[in-house]
């Protein structure tokens, strides 16, 4: 059935069933790009609606030979999308069911996640005192997908021996960040991203530039232990907050956990704030 076809018998008294139809579409539509938000599929769908776009733009402008050449290179992407995305959406098909329409947006219950800060307070505490380097990312609404595939997966309970035992530089993933999603070590020796800033100040470390460059490209809240003075600091938003102690870290990342990305300028954060100092 066609579009025209589908408004013609809304307006012929089919309103309530129509409406309904255009909430699930829609509904749906939310759903799957949730799903989709921190993946490579908005990448690359991003790049064959630019070549869609590009084949209608060449046909309107007589551009006979690249029309042709597009042509005959978009009737391959779905067989791209299944071949490049088959991660994406193996997690997609998993997530389609209960969960996938009364899920929250990754944000943890209160309870959970005081307990959880509470743990991870504990353990970032020891380090900082013995200046252990540590680096612990949060996930908020911002799915973290690629960055935990370049580790361990450990999908564990949150506790301070564990992170601990992560951290000790006798262990092979003590370099790498940990990752908690959900309340749980989704995983651990995890690779982030380094910022792209061209002046930070020399005093910024491996470790904070890590974790500058992930606050950069996501949402997430990002946790450092400096290796060589034990300073704790926090990355949000682009912006490195330190200084911080046990009793206004464990307040502050509580609050962190629970706002969105859209709150989180209004959010009093306690520690100092430095776009480049550790």
């Amino acid at each position: 059935m066609e579009l025209p076809q589908i408004l013609s018998g809304i307006r012929n008294g089919n309103l309530w069933m129509g409406s309904l139809d255009i909430f699930l579409v829609a509904f749906l539509i939310h759903r799957l790009l949730l799903l989709a938000r921190g993946t490579r599929a908005v990448q690359i769908l991003g790049g064959l609606a630019t070549l869609f776009l590009a084949l209608i733009v060449s046909r309107r402008l007589h551009l006979d030979t690249l029309h042709w050449l597009l042509q005959q290179i978009l009737p391959l992407g779905p067989v791209a999308i299944v071949i490049l995305l088959y991660p994406e959406l193996r997690h997609a098909l998993e997530e389609f069911g209960p969960r996938f329409w009364t899920r929250s947006l990754n944000i943890v219950s209160k309870v959970d996640t005081t307990e959880m800060v509470t743990e991870v307070v504990r353990a970032i505490e020891k380090l900082s005192r013995e200046k252990v380097g540590a680096l612990v990312v949060f996930e908020r609404q911002f799915r973290l997908d690629q960055t935990i595939e370049s580790g361990t997966l450990l999908n564990a309970q949150v506790t301070s021996s564990l992170l601990l035992t992560l951290f000790h530089k006798g262990t092979s993933l003590h370099d790498g960040a940990v990752i908690i999603r959900k309340g749980t070590i989704a995983a651990a020796g995890c690779l982030l991203p380094l910022t792209d800033r061209p002046k930070v100040d020399a005093e910024v470390h491996t470790r904070h530039k890590a974790a500058l460059g992930m606050s950069e490209n996501s949402d997430a809240v990002v946790l450092v232990v400096s290796e060589e003075t034990g300073t704790i600091s926090l990355a949000v938003n682009g912006k490195l907050l330190r200084g911080f102690r046990s009793e206004n870290l464990r307040e502050h990342l509580n609050q962190l956990l629970h706002v969105t990305h859209s709150d989180l300028e209004n959010v009093n954060t306690g520690g100092e704030t430095s776009d480049q100092r550790a």
